[in-house]
């Protein structure tokens, strides 16, 4: 394997287990509570993140019908909040097999280079095209951003320190 893939590998890496550490020893009831003006929560953006990456993995295999949602719009909401019949291991067991997912899409793809149109939205520029390695670039921004979040949550729930 190349350089770059060991790099976005490790990296990417790095950051999940920032996310995940914001968890360690946390009761579900814990992971649902909300310690801040927003409606984040720990279990949440686990869901949320463990979504966004297997919707961008996905995006990297099929393009842009990865983010149809067939307009169930409830459905997507849900995934930024931890259910009272979830658990915080089972949600992190997602997680754990999604990233396994990306990892392999990072170590197996023939070509970073390789494009796929973005989806008509509002947010991106019309007719874009994003290759792999930028949707790559993009998870792990997403999970180091949400990595910040999670840690100001946990700090604020019990004074615990995850990154710091």
């Amino acid at each position: 394997m190349n350089r770059e893939r060991t790099d976005l590998l490790e990296t990417l890496g790095k950051h999940r287990f920032f996310l995940r550490n914001t968890t360690r020893e946390l009761a579900d009831a814990d992971a649902r509570k909300r310690t801040t003006v927003s409606a984040l929560h720990l279990g949440g953006l686990i869901k949320h993140v463990t979504a966004t990456e297997r919707a961008w993995a996905d995006f990297i295999l099929t393009g842009p019908a990865a983010f149809d949602t067939g307009g169930d719009w409830a459905a997507w909401e849900a995934q930024h909040t931890m259910l009272e019949t979830e658990t915080l291991e089972e949600l992190l067991a997602e997680y754990a097999l999604v990233a396994a997912r990306t990892d392999e899409l990072i170590a197996t793809l023939p070509d970073l280079d390789a494009d796929q149109p973005l989806p008509a939205a509002p947010w991106f520029e019309p007719g874009a095209r994003w290759s792999a390695r930028r949707v790559l670039v993009h998870i792990l921004a997403e999970t180091s951003q949400h990595a910040g979040h999670a840690d100001i949550i946990r700090e604020s729930l019990d004074g615990a320190k995850s990154m710091g």
